[in-house]
């Protein structure tokens, strides 16, 4: 389904009312009325057999009568009608309709989304609002109130909080450039209204009210290309296990877990707020604010109590004081009262004037040691509260640096404050009834900031010296399948520690050796091989969680307490679950824990996301909605940085508790192991869960004491389970040049920045000009991570390495292309050495590009460059695309069919 199909919706030259009504209790009066009174300029057809008018309206009394073909039909019927209804706008020619009918049969609603489906008809519903575009005076919803116009996009799947928000903005004043309410989403989802709005000039941020995603990739895909340019606010319901499965009911869609909601959300690069609350908030601040240049707030107040609540909600929030240097001290002193605080916050005492508010105000934004204001005004008999905001207004206005520096006002009270919050909401400056609620607004800020700068953050490089044998460990997993699934019809497989030891060290994983007994007798002849101090454990295939029946027992030091203990650990469990079946005992030498960093490291599929990394130290839990909930998650696949971002949230978060005793604890080596386990995951998709529990660090030292992994068959579309599209490790290919240079063609990743960036300097100016079309310098560091941390479900670059003695060396050649989310055309550019030209360079990468487009479906390969690029359109000509000289505009333009 194409992009193009969605314009009908937001900007229909043409609207049909399908079930128009002049009964006010109507769905159909409500939408005739929300057209009528927005001004839509366009001819609006009611269809309805009851009525010869609607509205003052001529109406028509069945489809086919309508006199040219709607771009928007708007239902408005009963159910048990639509079938009829989405048949008669088929043969009319009409593609695009809103339902906001409310099913109340499941199978009733899928016959209908059959047959829009098999007509290529768009739905945006079922029990949809409707929509709004305020820009182009459409209102096709049964909303309350229209929207007034601004920048801002709300998508909601719940009608409820459509029409909360709509009702708290026009209060505001606050305008947007849509008002989607996507009803159940089961075609029109959130992923291609993502889409449509990142090219929509009108929006500028966007905000989700989000009860269920259906297709986690597609959603994640289209959160990431959009946080890159706009600011997108998500309110997810359903943070209490109760209320995920009501939102899970709401929308008809699967339960998915909240904590892996949020690391989804916060991997897209989005800002989660959690309550509507929260949310007005956060709409002031994005209506009226600019992006932050940074962190540091200056808190200005004619009470010290109200400053002291916005410093401690900002510390708890993570936020930072602005710190007063000797030039602004010295200002402020000469304005403000000898008795003022002295320090940030600043106090102005409770008699501070117009004046004085102006003034500081004015220091505060003349020095660079600030980057955002607060201010806080109490009702005071002393100070005229408006003529204080009139006064503060002002000043901002005048001031030089006012789209430098964030102003956020917070007048308390209710009737004396009432006037001035207006006048900031009149002069578009954020305000806000309490301290706390202005810190939190600015902490909104603040915190996006800190997501969109994760997207961009270079990973720090994985040690050379770690190799990995992907080839052992998915021979040593097929080995296992195929022993283990014989006449069992492809049960999982579970492997108990003994078991796993193969796996990790093909990524090199430190284990403790591990051995099996049969019986008693067994395991004290094993354990004068092992040696004392030892670990015992009871097997069988009948306990998963061995501590639960206590059958383990630790620091065991000789034969006799060896056989004392394993006697005893028969016993409990034999009473504890008479009918489990006993295989024998898991022996290990016991490892020195006193002093070390125990951790849970695990690897749990999410019902909505697919595979997810979580790390804790909760080692008792067993259900999983309460592991991830004492969990910090991450999406696969995890790099250094992100690895690192996941440990510091967990100790952020108190999840992790780095213990004061514990002796060098080495982030970097958790990191990497984290790192590993999600290349181990990527390379054998038949992983389906894992436990690592316990997993001990002791400074750079981690070792994995007990682990429990389940496996299933693979499949070959288990990959795509994955939300995020993992690295295309399949297209990495060794070729040699005509000169018998051996060289690396794969695809770029986010490790690649330094060298890329190493790369685009050693080229010529001339080449330059040529790839970009003018004379640039050297790319910042923003720019260049948007080149190496592509998203492979949109975008695909190759890069050509260097390739000597098994080792990745310089880049040499360049070949980017960047797919339209409809997958209909992909424009490429490529770059190759000037020493490397005249080899062949080129035509290999260009035929590896249309190669892969082609695997992708892709309809068509563009390109574009100079008339004085010649060997680049000899180049495609040669390779079979069409080749178009614009002299006016002095390029060359490339195309190539790939599939029709």
């Amino acid at each position: 389904m194409s992009l193009q199909s969605l314009k009908h919706f937001f900007n229909p030259k043409s609207v049909a009312v399908i079930g128009a009504s002049v009964n006010i209790k109507r769905a159909g009066y409500l939408v005739m009325n929300n057209l009528l009174a927005a001004g839509f300029n366009g001819p609006i057809m009611p269809v309805t057999p009851k009525y010869r008018s609607v509205h003052g309206v001529l109406a028509y009394q069945q489809i086919p009568d309508l006199p040219i073909v709607p771009d928007l039909a708007v239902i408005c019927t009963n159910e048990v009608r639509i079938p009829d209804i989405l048949l008669a706008l088929a043969n009319k020619g009409c593609q695009s309709a809103i339902i906001v009918a409310t099913e109340d049969q499941a199978s009733t609603s899928s016959e209908i989304y059959r047959l829009a489906a098999q007509h290529r008809i768009r739905l945006l519903g079922m029990s949809s609002l409707g929509i709004i575009n305020p820009h182009c005076l459409l209102n096709a919803s049964l909303a309350h109130c229209n929207a007034l116009p601004g920048n801002i996009a709300f998508v909601s799947q719940s009608a409820a909080v459509c029409t909360t928000v709509l009702d708290w903005a026009s209060s505001k004043g606050i305008g947007f450039s849509a008002f989607i309410s996507l009803g159940d989403a089961q075609d029109i989802g959130f992923a291609e209204v993502l889409d449509y709005l990142a090219r929509d000039t009108k929006t500028q941020s966007i905000l989700l009210y989000i009860d269920n995603i259906d297709n986690a990739r597609a959603f994640v895909s289209a959160a990431r290309a959009i946080a890159q340019h706009k600011t997108v606010l998500v309110i997810k319901s359903g943070s209490s296990l109760l209320g995920a499965k009501a939102a899970a009911l709401h929308s008809k869609g699967l339960f998915g877990h909240d904590s892996v909601y949020d690391a989804a959300i916060k991997r897209a690069g989005l800002l989660r707020v959690h309550d509507l609350h929260e949310l007005f908030a956060a709409v002031e601040t994005l209506a009226y604010s600019r992006a932050l240049h940074g962190e540091r707030l200056a808190i200005v107040s004619n009470g010290g109590g109200l400053g002291i609540l916005a410093v401690d909600n900002l510390m708890e929030e993570g936020g930072r004081l602005a710190e007063l240097d000797a030039p602004l001290m010295d200002k402020l002193n000469a304005c403000l009262p000898d008795n003022w605080s002295h320090n940030n916050p600043i106090d102005m005492i409770g008699d501070a004037d117009p004046t004085r508010y102006a003034t500081a105000l004015n220091h505060l934004m003349d020095s660079d040691q600030v980057d955002a204001i607060l201010i806080i005004h109490s009702p005071s008999a002393l100070s005229n509260s408006e003529e204080t905001a009139l006064a503060i207004v002002e000043a901002i206005q005048k001031h030089p640096r006012r789209k430098q520096i964030n102003i956020l006002t917070n007048w308390t009270g209710e009737a004396a404050a009432r006037p001035a919050r207006q006048i900031f909401a009149n002069a578009k400056i954020p305000t806000f009834r309490t301290p706390t609620g202005a810190s939190t607004a600015f902490m909104h800020l603040v915190q996006y900031r800190r997501n969109k700068k994760l997207l961009m953050e270079t990973p720090i490089s994985v040690p050379d010296h770690i190799i990995y044998d992907a080839k052992a460990a998915t021979n040593f997993i097929k080995e296992v399948i195929i022993e283990r699934t014989q006449g069992d019809d492809g049960l999982p497989v579970k492997l108990s520690t003994y078991c796993t030891k193969p796996l990790f060290d093909a990524y090199h994983l430190n284990t403790i050796d591990t051995h099996i007994a049969l019986d008693i007798t067994d395991a004290i002849e094993k354990a004068k091989i092992i040696g004392y101090p030892l670990a015992v454990k009871i097997n069988s295939p009948d306990i998963q969680f061995k501590s639960q029946v206590h059958g383990v027992m630790l620091n065991i030091n000789n034969a006799r307490e060896l056989d004392s203990a394993l006697r005893s650990i028969t016993e409990r469990v034999k009473k504890a679950l008479p009918d489990a079946q006993l295989t024998g005992f898991t022996l290990q030498k016991m490892v020195a824990s006193g002093l070390a960093l125990e951790l849970r490291v695990m690897i749990k599929q999410d019902a909505i996301f697919g595979p997810v990394i979580a790390i804790s130290q909760d080692s008792d839990t067993r259900d999983l909605q309460t592991t991830l909930e004492n969990a910090v998650v991450a999406l696969p696949p995890l790099n250094m940085a992100l690895a690192r971002y996941l440990v510091i949230q967990g100790i952020k978060d108190k999840k992790i508790k780095v213990k004061q005793q514990v002796q060098d604890f080495d982030m970097q080596a958790v990191c990497l192991m984290l790192t590993q386990l999600s290349q181990m995951l990527l390379d054998n998709p038949q992983i389906e869960d894992l436990d690592l529990n316990p997993v001990l660090v002791t400074g750079s030292k981690v070792t994995i004491v007990d682990s429990q992994i389940t496996l299933v068959k693979s499949e070959e579309n288990l990959p795509c389970r994955f939300a995020i599209s993992p690295y295309p490790k399949h297209l990495e290919e060794i070729i040699h040049l005509k000169n018998g240079q051996t060289v690396l063609l794969r695809p770029i990743t986010a490790e690649d920045e330094v060298r890329h960036q190493l790369f685009d300097n050693s080229q010529t100016k001339e080449d330059r000009y040529k790839r970009y079309f003018s004379q640039r310098g050297s790319m910042t560091h923003e720019e260049m991570a948007m080149l190496t941390q592509i998203d492979y479900e949109r975008e695909m670059a190759f890069i050509a390495v260097n390739y000597n003695n098994e080792e990745e060396q310089d880049i040499v050649a360049v070949i980017r292309a960047s797919t339209d989310p409809d997958n209909l055309e992909a424009e490429f550019g490529m770059i190759v050495s000037r020493e490397l030209q005249g080899l062949g360079m080129g035509s290999l990468l260009l035929n590896k590009m249309v190669a892969y487009q082609q695997s992708k479906g892709t309809r068509q390969l563009v390109a574009m460059t100079m008339l004085s690029n010649i060997g680049m359109a000899k180049l495609a000509k040669k390779l079979g695309f069409k080749i178009e000289r614009d002299i006016e505009e002095g390029i060359i333009n490339m195309h190539m069919e790939l599939t029709k």
